[in-house]
């Protein structure tokens, strides 16, 4: 228990480093042209979380993640004490991965954001990003999901308006960096109730399309 949830903590706090720091980098040197910036958070984002995924899933199944979390403890993979564990560490450590973000680049450690991101075409976008991610997840081993799932959230930084956040700890921890991975603190309750949304979505999707073997 003990190594699951240090795995969880250092995957959600780099993850989440990776992801603010890599939009700090990406806006100072895109002079702003915007998809310039995007598309250096999004390389950083996805090489960042293959690897994790690779290296820490053996350990705790690389959740790093609420929804993946929930949705494993309605899959019955996991208990309610691991489940609660889980979810407060992710919380935890997507916090001090924008902190630590915020202190590489000589940020205020705390930098509420001022980037708005909210209305019905962001959270649609939350729910088809989040149930994506939920259905891929759990379709695939450890191995496969480690390209799987970030191809996913690559491809979904580009094709939804909401630039693909799908989990509501780092949603939480970008709000407290005001750069251009960041979201207004006033905003992410609707992208956590978007994103809850997409994991009931998704979880409909596996047991929808899960494989069933026929009798002989």
């Amino acid at each position: 228990m003990r190594r699951a949830l240090a795995a969880e903590f250092i995957g959600a706090l780099l993850l989440t480093a990776a992801v603010v720091g890599s939009g700090i980098m990406g806006e100072r040197l895109a002079g702003g042209n915007a998809a310039i910036a995007l598309l250096a958070n999004t390389g950083a984002t996805v090489a960042a979380l293959a690897a994790l995924i690779a290296v820490l899933g053996p350990i705790s199944g690389a959740h790093f993640n609420p929804v993946i979390t929930l949705v494993a403890f309605h899959q019955r993979q996991i208990a309610l004490p691991r489940t609660v564990a889980f979810i407060g560490v992710q919380v935890v450590g997507c916090c001090a991965g924008a902190i630590l973000a915020n202190l590489m680049f000589e940020l205020p450690a705390i930098h509420a954001s001022t980037h708005a991101r909210t209305g019905v075409a962001q959270w649609l976008s939350e729910i088809v990003a989040t149930a994506g991610l939920v259905y891929i997840a759990f379709s695939s081993s450890i191995s496969a999901a480690a390209w799987r799932v970030p191809a996913w959230i690559g491809a979904a930084y580009w094709f939804t308006a909401s630039t693909s956040f799908a989990n509501p700890a780092i949603t939480v921890g970008r709000s407290l960096s005001d750069s251009f991975a960041g979201i207004r603190p006033a905003d992410a309750p609707g992208f956590i109730v978007a994103q809850l949304a997409g994991a009931v979505v998704g979880a409909l999707l596996l047991r929808l399309l899960a494989e069933r073997r026929v009798p002989a």
